[in-house]
């Protein structure tokens, strides 16, 4: 009998009802069989092979554009395919499209994965957003960033449609003094007060609620968060902070895909 692989279990996707008549899909891990990103654990091979299969659920025949994800505010507009490979993708945080026939992706494991569509002017984008992607820096943050470069394809601001993927919850994300000064007073409403361990004062931070606030504040008036958290579902989602409190030496990525329709 043949060993079975990760294609043989059935993908496990979300999908947002904001973004109805658009391709797309939150994907989950299929019980732990679907690892998608490259440095991950896994060899390389395997994981193009099942980002492929992922690509083609969401767009038959389409190829996939991810970039190299470093936490940055920056975003490539995607004009002509490029090779999945692990090495040699375009660095950025977001990408967006009005191509038809390519299915953008970013790979996430706590982080807000966010996928964005004008369906009447065909533009779609996929961002990933950490604390440091949303909250930004003298280059813009990657929300606002993400937003723009649709509009340059013709997007408008009013009709952009944002869905906020499986993302680490509030009552699972435990941060410290030195993280909350990244964050302004009018930032305050993001952190409710943690127990106090080690006689160290700690909070618990809303990256969701945050991102869901910063896109409205930008003008998006159609966002909708699926509400699936990542750390307490480990049946479900990978999870850097859990995979790092169990003391794993690594951690399976979650991907978000989206195509033009």
């Amino acid at each position: 009998m043949a060993k079975k692989t990760a294609l043989d279990v059935p993908f496990d996707i979300e999908r947002a009802d904001v973004l109805a008549g658009v391709p797309h899909g939150f994907f989950g891990s299929g019980g732990g069989a679907h690892q998608f990103g490259y440095n991950a654990p896994g060899t390389a091979e395997p994981v193009r092979t099942l980002r492929a299969a992922a690509a083609n659920a969401i767009l038959s025949g389409a190829p996939l554009a991810v970039p190299i994800q470093v936490h940055s505010p920056e975003v490539v507009t995607v004009g002509k395919q490029w090779p999945d490979a692990a090495e040699g993708r375009p660095v950025a945080d977001s990408v967006v499209t009005d191509r038809s026939d390519i299915a953008l992706g970013i790979v996430t494991a706590d982080c807000c994965p966010i996928l964005f569509a004008d369906r009447e002017m065909g533009v779609v984008g996929a961002a990933h957003a950490g604390w440091r992607g949303a909250c930004g820096n003298d280059r813009g943050n990657v929300l606002e960033n993400t937003i723009q470069a649709m509009e340059a394809l013709g997007a408008k601001r009013s009709n952009i449609a944002a869905a906020l993927g499986p993302t680490i919850a509030q009552a699972n994300y435990e941060v410290d003094a030195a993280f909350r000064e990244h964050f302004t007073p009018a930032d305050d409403v993001h952190f409710v007060a943690a127990p106090i361990r080690e006689g160290i004062a700690r909070w618990q931070f809303d990256l969701p609620g945050y991102v869901a606030e910063k896109l409205r504040t930008a003008g998006l008036a159609t966002i909708t968060d699926l509400g699936c958290d990542t750390y307490c579902t480990p049946a479900r989602y990978h999870s850097y902070r859990r995979a790092a409190l169990n003391g794993e030496a690594n951690y399976g990525r979650q991907i978000s895909i989206i195509a033009v329709p």
